[in-house]
């Protein structure tokens, strides 16, 4: 099963008010567990960084203005994503934000079934918090690199707490118990001296006398 843990970073907070994608991030999983291919790009949105959202996640209008513009990467991100199911951290924000740059590329929706892992969250922790943040701290997910967001570093965390919400390790840990306890183990045991194949004079001796007993042995006939 091929899936595809997503993540953006924006201008803004809502596309309905003209805000942008920056950034997109993507980590492939197979079978949950990631393979090392990854798709990750900034984007030039065509206006100025709100200082709100550069505080959260550090791109200035200046570094973006270097970069292509959504529709130029449209093609490459549709191209990863195909045939995967998506994982996405309150999936209706990116897929908003995803859908509306691809419509101004005159390109048609994302189609892919989704897995919002906000809503597994809730539905697992009811009334605990679901931000990225908590769960990684709930599942002692190392997130010191996270200074501030970044589409992929988010991705990579975000992929290692859906491992955990859909109890991915634990299955893991599961197979490797169940697995070790079909090895057989190897006990040492003491070498013992082999037995003699010739009988002994006693026991010729014995054997003689016991014959001797038999009366009209068929044998003798």
């Amino acid at each position: 099963m091929r899936e595809v843990v997503l993540d953006t970073e924006t201008t803004g907070l809502s596309h309905a008010d003209g805000h942008r994608v920056v950034e997109v991030g993507c980590v492939e999983l197979m079978n949950c567990i990631p393979t090392g291919r990854t798709f990750h790009k900034y984007v030039n949105p065509e206006r100025y960084m709100p200082s709100e959202a550069q505080r959260v996640h550090g791109l200035t209008t200046e570094f973006l203005a270097k970069h292509k513009l959504f529709a130029d990467i449209a093609e490459e991100l549709m191209e990863f994503i195909d045939g995967a199911r998506l994982v996405i951290h309150n999936a209706e924000f990116d897929l908003g934000f995803l859908n509306m740059e691809l419509g101004r590329a005159d390109r048609p929706p994302i189609a892919a079934e989704v897995i919002d892992t906000v809503r597994v969250a809730r539905r697992k922790f009811p009334g605990a918090p679901a931000s990225l943040d908590a769960l990684c701290e709930r599942f002692g997910i190392d997130k010191s690199a996270r200074e501030k967001h970044g589409a992929l570093l988010d991705s990579q965390l975000l992929a290692e707490v859906y491992l955990e919400l859909v109890g991915g390790r634990q299955t893991a840990l599961s197979l490797s118990a169940a697995a070790a306890a079909q090895t057989v183990a190897v006990v040492e045991r003491p070498v013992r001296p082999p037995r003699p194949h010739t009988a002994s004079a006693e026991e010729l001796a014995a054997h003689a006398a016991f014959l001797a007993k038999i009366k009209e042995p068929i044998w003798a006939s």
